[in-house]
Formats: structure tokens, C-alpha cells, sequence
């Protein structure tokens, strides 16, 4: 297969109406290949409040998060049907299962770059140059990278406008943090949450350092520390995850705005570091119901590795779904290569 270059990505997508971007961990990876795997997360986490979870990592052969959290409460529910009275067996399950996703939380925070200036002003600069020509930039990473480089104004003179539909809060100017306004318009959408994003109950609130004069990472894992968790979406399954996303009105308003950038059959949508998978469904799934006639996808290395096969396979997923749902709005799927994208430099 030959892949594309980016630039002939850009190319073909001039004439699209809007150009709108979907990150994955690979997008972080790109940068920081030692922190960001799930193995270096799996070394850096914290499994005391579980102590069989890594016998059953070893048993499943993974280092994948997620895919353990899929088995541990899919048992659950299964034990709940067969044996209902294994009360104490099924909670000790779903304990397990919050514990992992837990650990997750705390091992990127423990794993992340503890300032932006770990970054230097080349990479932020590249980064920022492949950022610029999308309307709207939607990430499932939970890391702080994308926020960073949005911020890091001084390094260029592009024009780049984000907004995450975040704002000083109107009744409490002062306070140690900006707040969501759901009346806002955003172009940047954390759809799985972030590590800077806490749900407050009455509202929801985001960390900054100009608030506070605290470097944001430190805000952080003083958060975690204090046993506060962020706004997470951790769960096993697609359809587990589209559940706790629709229980939150940010993640939710992120979700509806995906589908809206995925209708129109003459926009264009680049995918960059995401492998398709089957637990992401409740997001890829916007792209086979909508229309957008073009959608570029980021391979890593040989397309023939068993993990760019898996997003091929995925891929051709998303094309049968298309002719299944709407089969007048025709789905173009190109592949190019992700290295020619040079994000970080």
C-alpha cells in the first residue's frame, strides 16, 4: 500500500468547506514515546488498591488499561447473572475495575512533562503549524501536550484562535479557575475528558497556571493527591464509555459537535494517531452516519504491522457502515504516512 504524505493530505483536502482534526494517543507519542505507551504508563502505575491486577495483566497478556477494565466488569456482570449471590465476588470486580482506571489517571499525571518548557519552542512551533489549518480539533488524549501547544503563542506569529468554550467564572471573578459555559461555541473538545478538567458538581471547572501562579501538572497531582479525580472516560467498552458521556454535559456537548462536523458531505476529517478501535465506536460512529465525503487516516511505520492492519480493518469498518446507513454520501478513506506529518519536528 502506498501511503500519502501530508502535504498531499492538505492538497486534496483545499477544497473541502472545513478541514477538522481527531487526535489520538499517537499524537502524544509522537513526542514523548517513553511516557505515553501503555507500557510506560502500566510500569508507573500504582495497583495497591488491587493487588490481583497485575496477575491479571499477566494473565491477558496486555498492558492495555482498558482492555483488563472490559474483562473485569464484563465478568462482573456475568457472575451477577449466574451467581447473583456472589455478592462479595461481583463487587470485589467492579472495585477493581474503578481501581485501574484510577491508577491510569495517576500514572499519566506521574508520567507527564512537569512544565511546558520541557518542550522546546521548535517543537511547540511545528506543532502549532500542523494544528493551524483545522476549524475544529477534537482529542481523546487526557494529557495537557494539546493545551500546551495551543498556549505557547510566542513561538510564531500564526493565527490561531482556539476556544474550549471555557471562561472566568461570571459570578466569582476571582476564583482559582476558569469554568465551562455551555453557551460558548468551541473549536477544541476534549471528548474523553483531560487531566485539567474536574467536575465540581455545580459546575465544570478547568486548571490553569495564570489563575494561580502554580504550574498546572503540580495543580494537578495535588488534585489526585487530595483524591480528586478528573473528568475521565476510562471505560472498557464503547458503549460504556457513550454512557458516561452522555451523563455530562460537557462530554456530551463535545460528542453532538463531532457528529455536526461529520454531516456535511463536503468537509474534510484527518485522524491522526488513532487505531479505530472497536471500544471508540461511540465516536467513529458519527463519521459512518454522517456524510463528510473525505477522511484521512494516519498510519505509523509498514501498513503490514499487525496495529496498521488493525486500523486498515477498522477503517473498512467505517466504510461499510457508511454504505449501510447512508449509502448516497459516498466515504473516502486515504491513508498517509503519520511521520510525514512531522508534529513535533
Amino acid at each position: 500500500m502506498e501511503l500519502l504524505t501530508f502535504d498531499t493530505v492538505m492538497r486534496r483536502a483545499e477544497k473541502a468547506t472545513n478541514r477538522h482534526l481527531l487526535l489520538g494517543n499517537g499524537f502524544s507519542i509522537a513526542l514523548k514515546p517513553d511516557i505515553f505507551h501503555y507500557a510506560s504508563l502500566y510500569e508507573a502505575a500504582d495497583f495497591s488498591a488491587a493487588p490481583k491486577v497485575k496477575d491479571l495483566f499477566e494473565a491477558l497478556g496486555t498492558r492495555d488499561f482498558e482492555t483488563v477494565i472490559r474483562h473485569l466488569t464484563d465478568t462482573a456482570k456475568v457472575v451477577r447473572v449466574y451467581w447473583p449471590e456472589r455478592v462479595k465476588a461481583i463487587a470485589r470486580l467492579e472495585e477493581d475495575a474503578a481501581a485501574i482506571k484510577n491508577a491510569l489517571v495517576s500514572a499519566i499525571a506521574r508520567n507527564h512533562p512537569a512544565r511546558p518548557y520541557e518542550i522546546s519552542p521548535e517543537q511547540y512551533a511545528h506543532c502549532r503549524h500542523f494544528l493551524m489549518p483545522f476549524k475544529h480539533i477534537y482529542t481523546l488524549n487526557y494529557d495537557v501536550l494539546l493545551y500546551w501547544a495551543l498556549m505557547q503563542t510566542e513561538v510564531d506569529d500564526l493565527k490561531l484562535l482556539p476556544d474550549d468554550g471555557f471562561r472566568h467564572p461570571e459570578n466569582d471573578l476571582d476564583a482559582p479557575y476558569v469554568s465551562w459555559q455551555e453557551a460558548n461555541s468551541p473549536t477544541v473538545h476534549y471528548l474523553h475528558g483531560a487531566l485539567h478538567l474536574f467536575d465540581a458538581g455545580a459546575e465544570i471547572t478547568k486548571y490553569t497556571w495564570s489563575k494561580t501562579d502554580v504550574p498546572l501538572v503540580d495543580q494537578i497531582r495535588r488534585a489526585l493527591d487530595d483524591s480528586k479525580y478528573p473528568i475521565f472516560v476510562t471505560e472498557g467498552t464503547s458503549a460504556s464509555k457513550r454512557a458516561k458521556i452522555l451523563h455530562n454535559a460537557y462530554l456530551h456537548k463535545a460528542l453532538r459537535s463531532f457528529e455536526a462536523v461529520c454531516k456535511p458531505a463536503n468537509s474534510a476529517l484527518v485522524i491522526f494517531g488513532h487505531s479505530l478501535a472497536e471500544n471508540d465506536q461511540h465516536i467513529l460512529r458519527c463519521i459512518a452516519k454522517g456524510a463528510i465525503g473525505q477522511v484521512f487516516v494516519s498510519l505509523y511505520g509498514d501498513p503490514n504491522t499487525a496495529g496498521n492492519k488493525a486500523i486498515i480493518k477498522g477503517a473498512s469498518r467505517l466504510m461499510a457502515g457508511r454504505e449501510k446507513d447512508r449509502p448516497a454520501a459516498k466515504l473516502n478513506i486515504s491513508f498517509f504516512d503519520a511521520a510525514s506529518a512531522e508534529v513535533w519536528g
